[in-house]
């Protein structure tokens, strides 16, 4: 899966932020933490779900299924307004 070309990835201090383009079905701006900026980091490039998991455990102490629980959360909301190219 990938991030959508019809959506541009913001970063401000600690806010991450997605900007849906005039192309996108979607209107609006979706906001996240750090993890969320992390997750459309690694979206930038084509990546299964378990590779952001991988990879954000190597960044990230968390209890088992917290790290799991998180990037689901995030990769469905991006599903929802057609931000995921799968």
């Amino acid at each position: 899966m990938k991030l959508n070309k019809n959506f541009i990835r913001h970063v401000s201090g600690d806010e991450s932020l997605l900007a849906a383009t005039a192309d996108a079905d979607f209107s609006g701006v979706l906001r996240g933490n750090s993890t969320t900026g992390m997750i459309l980091e690694l979206l930038e490039y084509n990546v299964e779900r378990d590779d952001i998991v991988a990879e954000l455990r190597t960044r990230f102490e968390a209890p088992e299924g917290v790290i799991e629980k998180d990037v689901d959360k995030v990769l469905d909301q991006l599903r929802k307004i057609g931000a995921l190219d799968e």
